[in-house]
């Protein structure tokens, strides 16, 4: 699956009707707005569970904390490490595509899975699709080399109001081995913008936190462009120790799809910097269509991408129904059988103490009842599973990924 310009970088002028239709469809929904069909160019050739990958295309900095042993700069090298996540997260597929694309709806079990291989050493990627009605995603995501995971799981809650607002539910969590540290990390809410144009891109609003076991914490509050003045896609940051939060030990500002700068709390002396524009992303490498699992995102999603890149929305709805009649077939089998879908890669539990010590904390709530449940990686499931991701078991033959398609 490839990058294509055939995905559109706007509405084209034949589709201006469709795309108005659309809007308007969307004013007057009821209920979540990612159950709902958009028209042929606004789509995307990429299930959502690819997007967990975005979270280490700079494995360097994914690590770096881990070499840190002072507490407050290794809070610091994960709050730098979060922040260059984000353009990759939120506006990454606008920049390559001309606007942000409605992505694929992950069916339950689907798989993404890969690897980075850089200076770093290599770092993994599990990414699955564990719940379905609500559509939950988890990953994990270690560099074995390093001792450094991260794994968390999210939905998405889409709203019409003046514009498309998206409520992501879940969070993430890295652990750091060399000091038995755990980073609680809140997700940010989003908006849509450039909607009437018909060329949509993310907006990211309100704030998101960093809560460190070791007592260091931080607050990120994201700010776009008004009316009058502004950048768009800029925050502000600060690091402070939990018994001591007005207190910010650093500071940093910028725009989290371009550049930033990290400096001392009083906001004078510049301690570090961050730009996109000069920091390279490692590619992320997968097996060969071919040698997938028929679960594997790519392989699963091959035909219904192929006519999205194509604009035959009629062989797109035709190859999206068959994976859906068949998920649908499976659901009914397992409910005659009075069995649940197992999960291969994690596992579902209602308490979590690291978790739930962590988030009590910030005074965030886990919202389990709308992510069916807590999702946390399963060691013994990858190992049973015999998963060519697993630590100890030799990976398969690997081709460089193309590029994501959004």
């Amino acid at each position: 699956m490839s990058s294509s310009a055939k995905e559109g970088s706007a509405v084209p002028a034949k589709s201006k009707g469709s795309w108005t239709s659309f809007l308007k469809s969307i004013a007057s929904f009821n209920g979540d707005l990612s159950s709902m069909t958009a028209p042929a160019f606004i789509l995307s050739t990429t299930s959502l569970t690819e997007f967990s990958s975005y979270w280490t295309e700079h494995p360097s900095l994914f690590v770096a904390p881990a070499a840190e042993k002072d507490p407050a700069k290794r809070c610091l090298l994960v709050l730098k490490w979060f922040l260059s996540t984000l353009k990759q997260q939120y506006a990454s597929r606008s920049e390559k595509l001309g606007s942000e694309k409605k992505p694929l709806n992950p069916f339950l079990g689907e798989l993404f899975l890969g690897k980075w291989v850089d200076e770093a050493g290599e770092t993994n990627l599990v990414s699955e699709q564990v719940s379905h009605h609500p559509p939950v995603t988890a990953y994990s995501i270690w560099n074995d080399k390093a001792g450094v995971r991260l794994q968390g799981y999210n939905a998405q809650k889409a709203s019409f109001s003046r514009t498309i607002n998206v409520k992501q539910i879940g969070h993430a969590l890295l652990h750091i081995d060399e000091y038995d540290e755990d980073y609680f990390i809140t997700l940010p809410s989003l908006h849509i913008e450039g909607l009437i144009s018909g060329s949509p891109f993310v907006e990211l609003n309100s704030q998101t936190y960093i809560q460190s076991s070791s007592g260091y914490a931080a607050k990120i509050d994201y700010s776009g462009r008004g009316w009058l003045s502004g950048k768009s896609n800029s925050f502000t940051a600060a690091l402070y120790h939990q018994d001591k939060k007005k207190e910010s030990i650093y500071t940093v500002d910028g725009q989290w799809n371009g550049a930033f700068t990290i400096k001392d709390g009083k906001g004078k002396e510049v301690i570090d910097s961050f730009d996109h524009a000069k920091t390279k992303t490692t590619p992320l490498t997968v097996s060969p269509i071919e040698q997938q699992d028929d679960f594997e995102t790519r392989r699963a999603w091959k035909k219904v991408a192929d006519a999205i890149v194509a604009g035959d929305m009629d062989t797109t709805s035709y190859q999206k129904s068959i994976i859906e009649n068949r998920q649908r077939n499976m659901r009914k089998q397992e409910k005659e059988e009075g069995r649940e879908w197992q999960r291969r890669f994690f596992s579902r539990t209602d308490k979590s103490p690291v978790v739930e010590k962590l988030a009590a904390q910030l005074g965030e709530s886990l919202n389990e009842s709308q992510t069916n449940g807590i999702w946390l990686f399963d060691d013994a499931k990858a190992k049973e599973a015999k998963s060519p991701y697993h630590p100890d078991v030799t990976p398969p033959i690997y081709e460089e990924a193309a590029a994501p398609a959004s």
